[in-house]
This record gives structure tokens, sequence and C-alpha cells, in this order.
């Protein structure tokens, strides 16, 4: 028997994710699936420490943070968790210690750290400590280097990423996963380690709102992807050709997820979308027997303004 059929929401649960359970596409068991997730988030500026605020009071059971910066006063006009008695205090520590009040059944890690290659070790260790539950990493950093090694360390252990940023008036957003949907590639597929960062918020500058656009997103499609990470078992104890159907349902969904890449125009409340293709040549991903793991992508962007971020 599935471990979600042997357990049910308690009442109090029941009640507060109420709104959420009413859905189909979630009901009580995809709840207790969120309840059984782990969530690394690298990153907890604009973007990081509200995703995680989303996530940690929509049930998600277990979140990792990681950032090794420092509360500051120009943080405060888009990074709402924090308040001037936080400056100069980590972020990583200070978010732990709020999502703690705000969402008592989300256990919560932190590391105030900078990701790295060398340091991942025990981050990584941490997120596939916990059982078999469903892990995903959200990828809210604000420089390529650190996207890059994201992008490397979750192809190596073969976790979904979603990865999200924005500068100025320009957001982007997508997901891939080398289990799910390899033909989706990676992050070094559509911008290779090579490629120079034309802006960032620090340089460029940023509007709150559109920060919590992008946020709001990334913690959608992130609590989307969890919920499709296996298909619902609890209240579909049917007959074989509906559970081969709600399979089917949620295969599609996931592609549908996996398989695009999204800009987002501030200025004029606009979405631009477009598919991904594996890049062969990729070094991370790619089918070279060089290459970290064998897959990628390169992206056709029909449409789309070519001014945006990495």
């Amino acid at each position: 028997m599935n471990m979600m059929q042997a357990q049910s929401l308690a009442d109090k649960d029941f009640i507060r994710y109420s709104r959420q359970i009413f859905l189909p596409e979630v009901g009580e068991a995809g709840q207790l699936q969120l309840k059984q997730a782990h969530v690394l988030i690298v990153g907890l500026g604009g973007l990081g420490q509200l995703a995680a605020q989303y996530l940690a009071c929509a049930g998600v059971g277990r979140l990792t943070l990681v950032d090794g910066d420092r509360v500051e006063l120009s943080n405060l006009p888009r990074q709402l968790l924090f308040s001037d008695d936080d400056i100069g205090h980590h972020k990583a520590f200070i978010a732990k210690q709020k999502l703690a009040v705000l969402a008592q059944g989300c256990e919560i890690d932190a590391f105030a750290e900078h990701l790295t290659i060398e340091s991942a070790n025990a981050v990584f260790s941490n997120l596939l400590a916990h059982g078999k539950e469903a892990r995903l990493v959200l990828d809210c950093t604000d420089n390529l280097m650190a996207r890059h090694c994201i992008n490397r360390l979750s192809v190596e252990h073969a976790l979904p990423l979603v990865s999200a940023s924005i500068a100025a008036f320009n957001g982007q957003l997508f997901a891939v996963d080398q289990q799910r949907f390899p033909l989706g590639g990676c992050y070094h597929c559509i911008f290779p380690s090579d490629t120079r960062a034309p802006q960032n918020c620090t340089s460029q500058g940023v509007l709150g709102p559109s920060v919590g656009v992008i946020a709001s997103m990334q913690a959608l499609l992130a609590m989307q992807l969890l919920l499709l990470a296996t298909p619902p078992t609890s209240t579909t104890q049917q007959t074989g050709d509906q559970s081969f159907e709600e399979t089917s349902n949620a295969v599609t969904s996931t592609r549908s997820l996996l398989g695009r890449f999204w800009r987002f125009d501030a200025k004029l409340l606009q979405w631009h979308s477009a598919a991904l293709t594996r890049d062969p040549e990729c070094e991370v991903c790619g089918l070279k027997p060089s290459a970290l793991m064998q897959s990628t992508t390169a992206v056709s962007f029909k449409s789309i303004p070519n001014r945006g971020l990495l």
C-alpha cells in the first residue's frame, strides 16, 4: 500500500489547506504529497524569500534554505519577509525563524553560505537524506556562476530544477528535469558557460511587484511539479482504464510544464513562451562522451523579444 494511502490529514490541516484541497487537481492525496515533499531554495532575495513563504504556507513538508548574504537596507522594498530589525543578520537564519512561525508544520534547514561545487556536499546530502519524498530545487540566485553550479548539481543528482530571474522589467522562468523530460535539456543548454550576463537587479534596478510576479509563478510551477511527481493514487483505486488515463494526463501535464521557457515583460504585462529542445553538445547534460551526464537544450525564441537576463 502506498504511504499516502495509509495516511490522512489531521482535521486542523484539512481546514488550513481546504482551499487547495477543494481543487480536484490537488485533493487530500495531493496535499499529503506536498507534505512529504522537500524543496531546496538557493537564494533568499526577492524571489527566494517569497517562494519560500508560498511553499511553506502551502504545506510543503520540508525546506532547505541556502544564502550567504545578510539583510541590507536596500533589500527591504521587495524582500518583504525581512524588516529593519533584520539588517546585518544572515538571510537564511532570519528566514528560517520567520517561516517557522508562519508555517509550523514545515521543517526548515538553513545554510548561511553561498552554494559552490565545493560547499554543495552538505546541502545536497541534506536534500537527499530524507526518505523517498518528492524533491525539487529552486534557483533564485542573481548571478550566472551560481546558476551554472546549481544546474550542474541538479543534473548530477537527477533533481528537477525550477529557475527564475528578473532585472529591470524583464523576467524569465523555466523548469528542467533530466528524469521526466530529458529532451528539455538544462540551464547550460540555454545559456552556455561562456555567456556574458547583461544585467541583474543590482545594476539595472527592479520594481518590487515585478519580482513578486516571477516569484509567485516560480512557486506555482514548483507546486505543480511536486503534485505531478507521481500519479494520484489514494483517490484513483478504480478501473485500470481510469488509472491509465489519469497517469497519461499527469505525464502530459508534466511535459507541458517542463518543455517551456517563459519571459515576462513587466512594462507591457505580457508573457511570451518558447519550446526547449536538447542541445547534444552541452557539456553538462549533452550526449558527448565527456559530458557529466548525457543530455540538453537549445531554445528557439519565436516572437520573443531578445532583451533579457540570464
